[in-house]
């Protein structure tokens, strides 16, 4: 992922997700709440952020959680497996042994929810926006 401001290193890692899906915005609020170290940044695969570093294709399916770290791009349920690790702890471990299932059928399941997340979990008129707190965390 290219540097875009003197903040970003290669060291950043930013969940992308669909700023108008319920599932999405509860799992960044599950994400914000394990990440006690605060290593994981935020954008909506609707932002400028995501214009500029997620491949048009990804953002306008918007059925995939993007997740940039190191300057690599992972997708669907490669991304959650990442995240999980990066954040560490307890949730290291899950993230290992989701990354050791081999993609095609991690991605089932991803596949599956994802078709039905706005029918389980509804849809938003807009991005989810951020507390005061959140802010620092979020590019867009």
């Amino acid at each position: 992922m290219p540097s875009n401001t003197s903040e970003n290193t290669n060291q950043d890692a930013i969940v992308f997700f669909d700023g108008v899906c319920g599932l999405c915005n509860h799992t960044v609020n599950f994400l914000m709440s394990r990440d006690r170290r605060g290593v994981l940044k935020f954008a909506p695969l609707q932002g400028d952020t995501a214009a500029r570093l997620v491949p048009d294709k990804a953002r306008q399916d918007l059925n995939s959680f993007v997740f940039g770290n190191n300057e690599r791009l992972y997708y669907r349920s490669g991304a959650m497996a990442r995240i999980l690790m990066r954040i560490g702890g307890p949730w290291r471990i899950l993230g290992a042994i989701l990354w050791l299932i081999p993609w095609p059928i991690r991605d089932v399941g991803y596949r599956i929810v994802a078709a039905l997340r706005y029918k389980l979990f509804g849809k938003h008129e807009s991005c989810r926006l951020p507390t005061s707190e959140e802010r620092r965390r979020f590019l867009d």
